[in-house]
């Protein structure tokens, strides 16, 4: 969710939290200007009472009608305006956020990169791109769909017909690698294991590519999907293309191909709704690498169509402190 893949990408099943909200945060107690009539605490439910919030350093519950993405600032819309879907993140990440700008507000890098690492950003060591969080409500009848892989194509059906560009074998090979993983295993080992692009690389920042083993469906589909939205491309067009011009075999490496080039489903992408990074969870008091690979899973994301935020019902951005480069060993040694 997040522009995920260059670093801002990244995204499902709305919860209402209402009583037990103040007890989930530690016994935070809202304002009293957030009480309902009743006395019970009162979600957030519009962007700017998100922000006076985040300003005051209050944890409070937050309505399933807000969403978060981070961009890069002075961006017009949540994601590219190439991309046909932004990645956004739940309301239970918007409440995670404000607990992180409680607890480390004093640290506004573990804030910003904390936030960035949450939401799936891959190369945070080097990030130095300014960036925002968006917060945000919905137009009446816009859709926040869990981003699963059925999800997608669904979606690719729905808009160009069944092509037969995406087979259900090789659905049913890409769900079936991701849903086997073993108790060490993680997202990053199942998009090498239908990839081949090996996870070390992955992870080192290296591009998608031949010299660290990335197989030839997989690179095949990047070529005839032609450039991503980041670069000039455009998500329908890329699909497009994928289906008029790819001859190779139409593999699960293959559709996670078209998918990573067309819609930001970068490695780190779960494929269940539910982010995750190999980076330390900001909210488990231990270094990455005594972390679980369970503990390294964050919250919950969504997909929703993308457009431009003067035609959001309401939005605010909220600046992220990146600090410097040098500032980030919490990445790896732990916040706490």
């Amino acid at each position: 969710m997040s522009l995920k893949r260059l670093g801002a990408g990244r995204g499902r099943m709305s919860l209402v939290v209402l009583a037990a909200c103040a007890l989930a945060f530690g016994g935070a107690i809202p304002e009293s200007s957030s009480a309902a009539a009743d006395g019970k605490p009162r979600c957030i439910s519009t962007p700017r009472a998100y922000r006076a919030a985040w300003d005051a350093r209050q944890v409070r519950c937050v309505s399933p009608s807000l969403f978060g993405t981070t961009h890069a600032r002075g961006s017009a819309s949540p994601y590219p305006r190439g991309f046909w879907y932004a990645w956004a993140g739940s309301n239970t990440n918007l409440e995670r956020f404000l607990e992180l700008r409680r607890t480390y507000g004093d640290t506004p890098p573990k804030v910003g990169i904390g936030i960035l690492s949450y939401v799936g950003y891959p190369g945070l060591n080097t990030w130095d791109t300014p960036t925002d969080l968006a917060v945000y409500t919905l137009s009446p009848g816009v859709r926040a769909q869990v981003p699963a892989f059925e999800t997608w194509f669904r979606l690719l059906d729905e808009e160009f017909g069944n092509t037969g560009a995406y087979p259900l074998a090789a659905q049913t090979r890409l769900a079936y690698v991701y849903s086997r993983l073993g108790p060490r295993q993680d997202v990053v080992d199942a998009f090498q294991a239908v990839t081949g692009c090996r996870r070390t690389a992955l992870l080192n920042g290296k591009d998608v590519s031949a010299k660290i083993g990335c197989n030839a469906a997989f690179l095949g589909a990047l070529a005839a999907a032609g450039p991503s939205p980041y670069a000039t491309g455009e998500s329908k067009s890329c699909f497009r293309n994928f289906a008029a011009r790819y001859k190779g075999p139409k593999t699960a490496a293959a559709l996670r191909g078209v998918l990573y080039q067309c819609q930001d489903v970068g490695f780190l992408n779960t494929g269940v709704g539910l982010g995750y990074n190999t980076y330390a969870n900001p909210f488990v008091c231990k270094p990455a690498r005594e972390q679980s690979v369970l503990q390294k899973y964050t919250g919950r994301e969504f997909i929703l169509p993308n457009t431009a935020f003067d035609r959001l019902p309401s939005h605010v951005d909220i600046e992220l402190e990146l600090g410097k480069p040098s500032q980030r060993r919490f990445l790896n040694s732990g916040y706490c």
